[in-house]
């Protein structure tokens, strides 16, 4: 298991770090848990369709929220020989279904919107400022306790939140300006453009998740440029069966065949190896399996003596 020494200094603050994003991301849950339930009794009670999409979309999140806590406690699992990549994955899962979710959810709201398009009724205005405000304020706190987070998880779920303080903002807007004035399309106009923005994040998420599933190459790693770089190495002679995917948008993994001079001395490929890794770790690639081959052994074993590592 020598070759695992690269990935232990870092293992005991991973640990405890650890817990602090499972701990943000459990009150971020229970926050949204409770705030949904308040929503859909309010918006069912103030006859509102943008709050029940609001509720929607909370509870999207509050299911997102459920799952990259579970899986974030699962992701940090060792790899085992199962899974010998690890869990990391695990966490794109869940990204996946809850855009699933939340496309479900959104078709159905918006079978519910647009009749009311077409025969605006009345709703409650000043219960559905009093619901915006508190909104703000619940999400509000959620959000500002993952964005001090440094993992993707905890900021792709403080987006999630920011969201919902945006959503809310909307509905405050509309809702004094329905105190005022007698505009009750207003309602189902927010709920749409909610819905909207909803949907756009949902695509986006969708769109990178399945990428990493398909083994796409990770956003900005550019294969072309990195073996450009590598055949400029001194020794290497050229680069072929270049490889790069991501495990789970952050943690990025490259397989490769290096051709070395025929009178390589085989003394240095340990140098070589590390030389080449730490030029693919300023591109984002963490992990590297290299194999070193000379010009006639196409793909095979180097003929040369026993190396030791």
């Amino acid at each position: 298991m020598a070759h695992h020494g690269h990935h232990e200094p870092h293992e005991g603050h991973h640990n405890g770090h650890h817990h602090g994003v499972v701990g943000n991301i459990r009150v971020a849950f229970f926050i949204n848990l409770s705030f949904s339930i308040i929503e859909l009794v309010g918006g069912l009670m103030t006859n509102s369709v943008a709050i029940l999409m609001d509720a929607l979309h909370d509870l999207g999140d509050t299911i997102a929220l459920g799952l990259a806590w579970y899986f974030e406690r699962l992701s940090s699992k060792k790899e085992d020989l199962r899974y010998t990549y690890g869990y990391a994955r695990f966490s794109v899962l869940a990204a996946f279904i809850n855009s699933l979710i939340l496309i479900g959810g959104s078709i159905f709201l918006l079978t519910q919107a647009i009749p009311r398009l077409l025969h605006p009724e009345q709703a409650d205005a000043k219960g559905m400022l009093l619901l915006a405000i508190l909104g703000v304020t619940a999400n509000g706190i959620a959000a500002w306790r993952l964005m001090r987070g440094s993992t993707l998880n905890e900021r792709v779920v403080a987006l999630h939140l920011l969201e919902d303080v945006l959503g809310w903002a909307a509905i405050i807007v509309g809702s004094v300006v329905m105190m005022f004035v007698d505009v009750p399309i207003l309602d189902p106009i927010l709920s749409v453009l909610i819905l909207a923005y909803i949907l756009f994040g949902v695509v986006k998420n969708l769109t990178k998740a399945i990428g990493i599933f398909l083994q796409a190459t990770p956003d900005r790693v550019l294969p072309e440029k990195i073996t450009h770089e590598l055949e400029h190495l001194p020794l290497v002679e050229e680069v072929h069966d270049f490889h790069v995917w991501t495990l789970d948008g952050t943690f990025h993994i490259a397989t490769m065949h290096v051709v070395v001079p025929i009178n390589f001395d085989w003394n240095q490929s340990d140098d070589l190896k590390s030389d080449i890794r730490s030029l693919l770790k300023k591109h984002g690639v963490e992990h590297a399996t290299i194999e070193l081959e000379i010009p006639e052994s196409t793909c095979g074993v180097p003929k040369h003596g026993p190396h030791h590592h």
